[in-house]
């Protein structure tokens, strides 16, 4: 029986353009059952230019963050598997396809697109500043995490709708952190997950700060950490979660 597939597309200040023949070429190389982009702040007139492209968008007139945008979207989204890509087309659309595969097939409960991988393929590379920030983040999260990833940020995921309903109440991370997040409770709940190995392309532009989202991404790893303990029922992580006031999941914020 053949599986459906829903991709959520999270954005802010997109390049309309590329943005449109991307959401395109992920139709024509997946044909998905759904396509949503979850468009934070848009500026006037920019959604219409999507009007006719195959993707349902639904637009908010704030800034909600890539976590909890991917999170709407995956919560919209009716079908067997779930795929978020970033909106600057750095994952082709036919790498996005690798990423689903070893979900659409049953091998994998989640699977991570890769551009750190030795296998993997970077056709134009990030600043030396990111690459160096990107690599450490990584070094760390290994000896923190279970998932045992050569990469753990690269916007490209994919998950089975059954794995989404376990790992969904205990994601709170509504920034770009959302991908260490999701990964530490899959670890936690030992969902099977697979690093795919991509073919990437970095898009100069990015609003995020590497100073800002680093520090933001350290103070994640630990919060996923304590929370993937948490999980395992450690007495000490349920001991300090008891002193501290109780976060709002994602999927309970208005």
């Amino acid at each position: 029986m053949s599986r459906s597939v829903g991709v959520g597309i999270p954005a802010y200040r997109p390049d309309v353009g590329r943005l449109s023949e991307y959401v395109e070429a992920i139709h024509a190389s997946l044909d998905p059952a759904t396509i949503r982009i979850e468009w934070d702040m848009p500026r006037p007139n920019a959604p219409a230019q999507l009007a006719d492209s195959p993707a349902t968008v639904n637009t908010v007139p704030k800034r909600r963050g890539k976590g909890a945008a991917v999170t709407a979207g995956f919560e919209a989204l009716e079908t067997d598997v779930l795929a978020f890509v970033d909106a600057d087309g750095a994952t082709p659309a036919s790498e996005l396809a690798k990423v689903i595969e070893p979900v659409l097939s049953g091998r994998a409960d989640l699977a991570a697109g890769s551009r750190r991988h030795p296998n993997a393929r970077v056709m134009t590379h990030q600043t030396r500043t990111r690459r160096y920030l990107g690599d450490a983040f990584a070094w760390v999260a290994r000896r923190m995490l279970d998932p045992n990833l050569y990469d753990y940020q690269c916007g490209a995921k994919a998950i089975t709708a059954e794995g989404w309903e376990q790992v969904r109440d205990h994601l709170y991370e509504s920034g770009f952190a959302w991908d260490v997040d999701l990964l530490a409770m899959a670890g936690a709940m030992e969902l099977r997950v697979e690093e795919v190995p991509i073919e990437w392309y970095d898009r100069p532009g990015s609003t995020v700060s590497p100073v800002g989202a680093s520090l933001e991404m350290g103070q994640a790893l630990f919060s996923a950490r304590h929370r993937a303990e948490r999980l395992r029922n450690s007495r000490l992580h349920t001991a300090i979660a008891e002193r501290r006031d109780e976060s709002t999941a994602l999927i309970e914020e208005k």
